[in-house]
């Protein structure tokens, strides 16, 4: 099962550079796939951009609880 806001909260921000990486190069080999032929579910397009957007605004509520920690 894919990691949901909830399961990203338990990594760190190692793991979620890591798993950002991840998902960045397969949302690539699939935009590239998609241009080249057309993908059989274009649903897998958007579900990598959500799980991209998920991560990315993990990582920035961690930023800013960091910032105010100070």
């Amino acid at each position: 099962m894919k990691k949901k806001g909830t399961e990203l909260k338990d990594l760190t921000v190692a793991e979620l550079q890591d798993k950002l990486q991840d998902e960045r190069s397969g949302l690539t080999k699939l935009r590239f796939a998609h241009t080249v032929s057309p993908v059989e579910s274009p649903v897998q397009l958007r579900t990598k951009r959500k799980e991209v957007a998920r991560i990315l605004t993990e990582m920035r509520k961690r930023e800013i609880a960091n910032t105010q920690s100070k």
